[in-house]
């Protein structure tokens, strides 16, 4: 089975962007593995808009994630899975795939989201002369002079 999910439609996940833009394109497996457990192999992508923490400015990213669940009914019941499956607990509620679609998404955002170095902003308008000369040129006294005296007494 695969589909599309608006972003806008994901409330979530709305505090982790800058735009709601843009669609999670999904494609979910349903099987049961040798062992009878039912098992869900989910993959997705979505382009989306966060903003780089270089230069505060809008950055496109294109997060790509996918996992491999079981569906379980209680706690006791994830104890039981094999390690390379992620619980996912449904109890006696149904289970909503884009809601299980949105998780696995923020959690594949990145942490610090930000241009390649080539493509930041943040270089621009930076220099690291101009603080020493308006000291100079307003006649405070550098803090840090007493500082090159002591070094030149030993």
């Amino acid at each position: 089975m695969s589909g599309t999910i608006k972003l806008g439609e994901l409330q979530r996940l709305q505090d982790y962007l800058a735009e709601s833009e843009g669609a999670i394109t999904a494609s979910l497996d349903f099987y049961r593995d040798d062992q009878g457990f039912f098992v869900i192999d989910a993959k997705m992508s979505a382009p989306v808009v966060m903003i780089c923490q270089r230069c505060l400015e809008a950055v496109n990213l294109n997060v790509e994630g996918e996992c491999q669940l079981a569906v379980v009914w209680s706690e006791e019941d994830a104890k039981a899975l094999p390690k390379h499956y992620e619980p996912v607990v449904v109890g006696e509620e149904e289970l909503e795939t884009a809601s299980l679609l949105e998780e696995e998404l923020i959690l594949a955002l990145p942490l610090v989201p930000y241009h390649r170095e080539d493509e930041c902003k943040s270089r621009k308008g930076y220099s690291t002369g101009e603080f020493a000369d308006e000291a100079e040129e307003s006649g405070k006294p550098n803090p840090f002079s007493v500082l090159a005296n002591l070094k030149s007494d030993n």
